[in-house]
């Protein structure tokens, strides 16, 4: 039995993995610190509330004595970081919030780590802090290149990825310099339930509902690899269960798609679903599949975002050799469970 301080687990991901942790592991502690920003909705764990074994914190990550104190009165072998702010276009117009949150936020969580788990006499096994990051640390890669892999040197296009990167480096630090035992996790794009819809599918899916357009950054030539959510939750997994101490694992979704060939495909869903479904229709009478029209009469290119990287892909090797990782959603079957998902929760 373990007892896991999960940080942001009101978020998307943070939410996903502590229902997916609850699933598989229903004896462990699982102890929620979210500071209930516009991103995080504490009813996204509704369901476990109550439950033996479960606890919800309302607080910030950059608040070390809390952090202390939880680690001591719920004697918490594991940390679970997902706390973050994640989105580019705001740390594009607000970068201090991301200064904030994932710098000086990890920062506060790895002394706390620190202070509690490497006490004189304290043993330092069995104990763990896994960081999870992104591929925006790396940078932008053009169409020829190999993918990024655990040594690509950091290259960040954005204060939001900026931000990541110096959080990473402070994980490595607190492992190579106090001993601190942590493992990275740099993913790829999720995607899946409990997605606030300021990303790309759960924004363009509300605004396809609404009869709203549906901006295109430059020519909608950005590469991503996306990954299920679930998929990454298995990663982590993973990570806890089998990962070394001072490693960095790559985990991806093997689904690079463009930006416009995922639009293109997520509004051909839409049409088949108020196709085969009239009561889309009645309940959003502004979408145009309601009225016959395609959903991507929506599509409208607009200026592109500075700083804007080019493509992103995961060489997941290292994962999959070493740890048994592969992903199991592929993409077509994962987005159209995703939108379906959204469609019967209003």
């Amino acid at each position: 039995m373990s007892a896991l301080l999960v940080t942001g687990g009101a978020g998307f991901i943070g939410t996903n993995f502590v229902h997916y942790w609850r699933r598989k592991h229903p004896g462990d502690l699982v102890v929620v610190l979210d500071a209930l920003t516009y991103a995080g909705i504490r009813a996204n764990l509704a369901a476990l509330e109550g439950q033996p074994d479960f606890h919800f914190v309302h607080g910030n990550i950059c608040d070390q004595r809390l952090v202390e104190q939880l680690l001591r009165g719920h004697s918490i072998d594991t940390i679970v970081h997902f706390a973050a702010e994640s989105h580019v276009d705001r740390s594009i117009t607000g970068p201090d919030a991301f200064i904030e949150t994932n710098i000086v936020g990890t920062h506060s969580l790895l002394k706390a780590a620190a202070a509690v788990w490497l006490e004189r006499d304290k043993p330092r096994e069995n104990r763990l802090f896994q960081h999870v990051s992104t591929d925006e640390v790396y940078g932008s890669l053009g169409p020829d290149d190999p993918p990024f892999h655990e040594d690509t040197p950091f290259a960040p296009n954005s204060p939001y990825a900026a931000s990541k990167a110096a959080a990473d480096h402070l994980a490595r630090a607190y492992h190579r310099t106090f001993g601190l035992p942590v493992i990275t996790s740099n993913c790829s794009n999720n995607y899946g339930p409990y997605q606030f819809p300021e990303k790309l599918i759960p924004l363009f899916l509300a605004n396809i509902l609404k009869g709203q357009p549906l901006p295109v950054y430059g020519d909608g030539r950005q590469i991503r690899d996306w990954l299920h959510v679930e998929d990454h939750c298995r990663a982590i997994e993973l990570c806890m269960q089998k990962g070394r101490p001072g490693e960095t694992y790559n985990v991806g979704g093997d689904n690079e798609y463009a930006n416009i060939d995922l639009i293109h495909e997520l509004c051909a869903i839409l049409d088949r679903r108020f196709a085969t479904d009239p009561a889309l229709a009645e309940r959003y009478p502004d979408a145009p599949p309601a009225k016959g029209i395609p959903a991507s009469s929506l599509i409208a290119f607009v200026t592109d975002r500075p700083g804007h990287d080019t493509r992103y892909a995961i060489d997941a090797g290292k994962i999959a050799r070493e740890l048994g990782y592969r992903p199991k959603t592929d993409f077509p079957t994962g987005l159209a469970s995703t939108i379906d998902w959204y469609l019967k929760r209003e």
